[in-house]
């Protein structure tokens, strides 16, 4: 999806709105448990009743790779219903990739060739090479997970190296190797006053929050 399409659909939504597909089977109505395959038919229900209101949708891998098999067949139906259906909506494989040489060529292979999502949320730290393949493909996005919204974040992205937190040394050192016609920051909710910081770092780029 190209940035003008994406700023497109948002103006005439009216709507950021970002849905997860992060679907639990523990927690899905019992009634549809007896079917076929109970993610799909969850995860249709909730993009049919939703479709109207957002712009993108979040599908967290692991909820279907903790499945095997079953699960990544879930996953693959998902997005080819999300793509069949409405082409509009910017779709994010939340895999949180990111290798060197031609493992990461290959994660970029399954989620923008082989399943067609729009993009990918990506791990930076293991340097620019282990992402550059993601920025090679034309009309797909690498969001990059830059300051992340749990207690967590203070471990390694909060800390001071040199004149700069981690994270703004991730967002700078990114943002020159990929426009933003390409490339999103993950940027957690629970730092506002650090996430109005980083909007003037970096003032074109989306944000994934």
């Amino acid at each position: 999806m190209t940035i003008s399409s994406l700023v497109q659909h948002i103006q005439e939504k009216q709507s950021y709105l970002c849905v997860g597909l992060d679907t639990d089977l523990q927690k899905i109505p019992a009634h549809l448990k007896e079917q076929p395959d109970a993610m799909l038919q969850f995860n249709k229900a909730i993009i049919d009743a939703t479709k109207d209101h957002c712009v993108s949708y979040k599908i967290n891998t692991a909820f279907y790779e903790s499945r095997g098999v079953d699960g990544w067949k879930s996953l693959e139906k998902t997005i080819r219903y999300l793509n069949q259906n409405y082409p509009k909506l910017f779709t994010i494989a939340d895999a949180k990739r990111g290798d060197i040489g031609n493992t990461s060529d290959m994660y970029a292979r399954a989620f923008f060739k082989h399943m067609n999502f729009d993009s990918v949320t990506l791990a930076p730290y293991m340097g620019q090479d282990s992402l550059s393949p993601f920025f090679s493909y034309t009309d797909k996005w690498g969001i990059v997970l830059a300051l992340t919204s749990n207690p967590g974040s203070a471990d390694f992205e909060q800390q001071q190296i040199g004149e700069n937190k981690l994270y703004e040394r991730v967002i700078k050192t990114f943002s020159t190797m990929a426009t933003d016609e390409q490339l999103m920051f993950v940027v957690g909710a629970t730092k506002p006053q650090e996430l109005g910081e980083i909007r003037k770092q970096v003032p074109g780029y989306f944000f994934l929050v």
